[in-house]
């Protein structure tokens, strides 16, 4: 497909470049030449300011894609077919849609003036999606199929590519085991507080688990290898391997050998990689230190991560992340809400806005992380079903990538996430009728 446009920038070669893959195999072919552009017979976009030929599709394009800075942009939205949109402008589509998706892949609103939530983090509260209400829906990917239907309406012999949903369960081991493997101070630690609390069940079940009568409460795994195999999934897990503990840091250190038989145990049936730590958002260059404990443990080679707690800040840590050999990114979304923190289901290569230049890290959004609706939504183990199948509806409408987020943790016997277990199996049994 022919695409025309007055001025080709880094930023237009970017979002054409992701919109036409998406539409078609191959990209966009983009020209400035008009002449060029008339005489092309096949099917073709005008991205400019005015008409050119009836044979067109028209965009009537926004500024945004033009500029060289990062300045505060006027964000009004309107209804569209039911959704929102903005950038309002006219043509064959009454907005801007390069010019929006831009906004939200590159999450432009993250480099301006915003207030940080109590972790230091960009608060979800900021964004245009919280604002105007479809943090929950996918809206990229909506706008996606609409351009779709239009494109197809204009040029019916043209090939449209239709993706088909797919379903990838990832894993966190922030705390490999609730009891077992820690060290004397912390295990003494953890028995005068339950002392002091009275809460004699707890100290009995410590007991139990070290004395090896029962199961240490987060130790999930083999039921997890289990479903994995029952419905033939393919998960990735992320380790938290920081060389010192602490207070987010909780896992135990990766000198153990308990923590390194389970890395290993699980290098060798699944992809692992890196799970930044909390120190990490402090002192960056430990990421590339944590990686390669991964790699000297796994004894294999690991390119993919997600951070501790979802804490991120743009560009620093994403360009940490490529500086040390990170090829695919799995921490976008939010740490405080569930929903889709870039409008998106689909992965999309990371802008640097700063720079003004797509990167070579991948980016693969989620939608639903356990500790989310547990921790900060409240939601109980029926309310959190109710949600995490409404994404799964919305992502398929789209035929998009379904990323979620569970730790050990909420998978294993501990009373406290008594009911969410079960959850995640009757949601695994759904989503996967879908293939």
């Amino acid at each position: 497909m022919l695409f025309y446009t007055i001025d080709i920038t880094p930023r237009l070669q970017y979002i054409s470049a992701f919109i036409g893959k998406e539409i078609d195999a191959d990209s966009f072919l983009l020209t400035t030449d008009i002449e060029e552009f008339k005489s092309y017979d096949g099917p073709k976009i005008n991205y400019s300011n005015s008409k050119i030929s009836d044979g067109e599709f028209w965009l009537l394009p926004y500024s945004l894609l033009f500029e060289k800075d990062i300045r505060s942009q006027a964000i009004d939205c309107f209804d569209f077919n039911g959704q929102k949109a903005f950038f309002k402008t006219n043509g064959d589509l009454p907005f801007d849609f390069l010019a929006a998706s831009f906004y939200l892949l590159s999450r432009y609103e993250e480099y301006l003036p915003h207030a940080k939530d109590i972790y230091g983090r960009y608060a979800h509260g900021n964004s245009v999606a919280f604002k105007e209400g479809f943090l929950s829906i996918p809206q990229v990917n909506v706008w996606l199929e609409a351009l779709k239907k239009k494109l197809k309406e204009k040029f019916p012999l043209f090939n449209i590519q239709y993706s088909r949903f797919n379903f990838l369960p990832t894993y966190d081991v922030d705390e490999a085991f609730s009891y077992k493997h820690k060290s004397w101070d912390r295990t003494l630690g953890a028995v005068s507080k339950a002392f002091l609390k009275g809460a004699w069940s707890k100290i009995n079940e410590r007991r139990k688990v070290l004395e090896e009568q029962l199961q240490d409460p987060f130790d999930s795994y083999a039921w997890m290898d289990d479903l994995h195999e029952r419905y033939k999934l393919k998960p990735r897990y992320f380790f938290l391997v920081p060389e010192k503990t602490g207070k987010y840091d909780r896992n135990i250190p990766p000198k153990e050998t308990a923590l390194q038989g389970l890395i290993k145990q699980h290098a060798d049936k699944y992809e692992i990689g890196v799970h930044p730590s909390w120190q990490s958002g402090n002192d960056l260059s430990l990421i590339k230190k944590e990686m390669e404990t991964i790699e000297n443990i796994s004894k294999k080679k690991s390119s993919i991560s997600r951070q501790h707690f979802i804490r991120f800040t743009l560009p620093d840590t994403y360009r940490h992340l490529i500086q040390a050999g990170i090829s695919d990114d799995y921490s976008m979304g939010y740490g405080s809400i569930n929903g889709f923190r870039a409008s998106i289901t689909t992965s999309f290569y990371w802008y640097d806005l700063e720079k003004e230049e797509q990167t070579s890290l991948l980016i693969h959004p989620f939608c639903f992380m356990d500790a989310n609706a547990f921790f900060e939504q409240k939601l109980s183990p029926e309310q959190a079903l109710d949600e995490i199948l409404s994404y799964y509806k919305k992502i398929k409408n789209v035929n998009g990538q379904m990323v979620t987020i569970w730790h050990n943790t909420f998978l294993g016997t501990d009373k406290m996430f008594k009911g969410w277990r079960e959850v995640y199996e009757k949601f695994i049994r759904i989503v996967s009728s879908a293939y």
